[in-house]
């Protein structure tokens, strides 16, 4: 039906001019003479005024001050207190009546709450302004990459290789349980694919294949991980950035990181200012402040070796003892970027063991080209390697780890035929969200969260 987005009524007020606008009711207040709707149709954090005159002998249905119903009204624009339009009411229409046990009523209802209907969440404050945030992130990040002259590819979401080695994947079949098999290579055999399949962990493989032909590549889609980890920043389903460049070293990686990061935060402050100022209000004083101090500084870099050594040395009584060879926990990458640099840190070329097969093997034997990103009050945020492009080199990695070679040899033909040195990251989307917005759990920032023990 014809009508006019309520953020434009705000952006461009018609004084005077009829307007038609639809959405669903927020709150209500009601007396002998007059009354108001507050309604909002998702294009604004701000809600737009109705002003319902009851002396004007307009008949306005009575289930139109009920919360959740949604309207469609019809009436002059005016400017109300300090300067704010709203709308005098000549015509209402029910869309879509509701009833009395509507679950969001005007109390302030509690993160965890709200979690149990998913489906109503959207129409909260909190949840208007996450998904705008998180949709200009998106948009950013595309105008980021595509400026920059890279190719948007889409990797596959069913895949017979595990990018990590690490084997935690969701299992794809159409078969299901079945004692039929006498062992599991019949089982896959039998199953659509004729082999075991799985849902993707990373675009990143593919990412690369594609980069030995475009050059520069993103990837922007889901990824699956069957991680057995109920905290705050682990999902079963998250989309993740992840772009491929060909001709780059591990130099080449970090400034791209930083370069892309700065460039979709600052778009973020410019273009939801309103949002932004909600999520310091209600979840983290300083939030802006944080986020402009950020970008506008250049980002440290130090070696996982020389973080070490910062982290015996600090006095500091950690949770998880700090030991070269060891992952740094979020203690120690906070830590380091709050109180050793205070600012965003690269580090950089961790021992081998600790990291994925495919990274590039640095001549000292010990260590490969890895770096993550670390940020004030969150730790990791981005993690990314140059690619290991020697082909023996590779080949041994993945002997070292019992790796089944059948299963890569796309891959590993890359380093073949004109191999090149590459590199690139990855960026999980909801935890960059949780930064942007200071909401502290990832089920907070996406529409249905996938979790250990939780679909709907």
């Amino acid at each position: 039906m014809k009508h006019t987005d309520i953020k434009e009524v705000f952006d461009q007020p018609k004084f005077g001019e009829q307007v038609t606008v639809c959405g669903w009711v927020r709150t209500s207040r009601d007396s002998k003479n007059v009354a108001f709707v507050e309604l909002n149709d998702g294009t604004s954090l701000k809600h737009l005024q109705i002003v319902l005159d009851k002396e004007s002998g307009k008949n306005f249905p009575e289930d139109a001050l009920k919360l959740g119903t949604s309207l469609k009204v019809t009436g002059n624009v005016v400017e109300g207190r300090n300067s704010v339009p709203e709308i005098n009411a000549e015509e209402i229409v029910v869309l879509g009546s509701c009833p009395a046990d509507y679950p969001l009523q005007k109390k302030r209802h509690t993160l965890e709450f709200l979690r149990t209907m998913p489906h109503l969440r959207g129409r909260t404050n909190t949840f208007n302004a996450v998904l705008r945030v998180r949709s200009v992130l998106a948009a950013s990040l595309h105008e980021y990459f595509q400026s920059h002259n890279y190719v948007y590819v889409n990797t596959p979401l069913i895949t017979g290789s595990d990018c990590e080695g690490a084997g935690e994947m969701f299992q794809v079949t159409t078969i299901g349980y079945s004692d039929q098999y006498k062992n599991a290579d019949e089982y896959y055999a039998n199953d659509f694919f004729g082999k075991k399949a799985g849902l993707s962990v990373s675009g990143q493989l593919e990412g690369e294949m594609a980069a030995m032909a475009m050059g520069k590549i993103y990837t922007f889609g889901p990824s699956f991980r069957a991680e057995n980890s109920n905290t705050p920043k682990h999902l079963a389903e998250f989309w993740h950035i992840e772009p491929e460049v060909a001709f780059a070293e591990l130099p080449d990686v970090i400034e791209i990181a930083e370069d892309m990061l700065k460039y979709v935060i600052g778009n973020v402050l410019k273009k939801c200012p309103k949002e932004m100022e909600f999520f310091e209000a209600h979840f983290e004083e300083g939030l802006r402040a944080r986020l402009e101090d950020l970008i506008s500084h250049e980002f440290a870099t130090v070696t996982y070796t020389e973080a070490i050594k910062l982290l015996k040395e600090s006095g500091e009584k950690f949770v998880y003892p700090v030991e070269w060879g060891v992952d740094l926990q979020t203690e120690h990458e906070r830590y380091i970027s709050e109180k050793v640099f205070k600012r965003a840190v690269f580090v950089t070329d961790y021992p081998k063991e600790i990291k994925s097969f495919y990274m590039k093997q640095n001549p000292d034997g010990k260590t490969v080209a890895a770096v993550d990103l670390l940020v004030p009050g969150v730790g990791e945020i981005i993690g990314g390697s140059e690619r290991e492009a020697d082909y023996d080199k590779l080949i041994a990695a993945m002997n070292e780890r019992h790796m089944n070679l059948d299963l890569y040899t796309d891959y590993t033909d890359l380093r073949k035929f004109g191999s090149v040195p590459h590199g690139g990251f990855g960026l999980g989307f909801e935890r960059l969200v949780m930064y942007v917005t200071g909401v502290q759990n990832i089920r907070d920032v996406i529409l249905f969260p996938r979790t250990v023990g939780n679909i709907r």
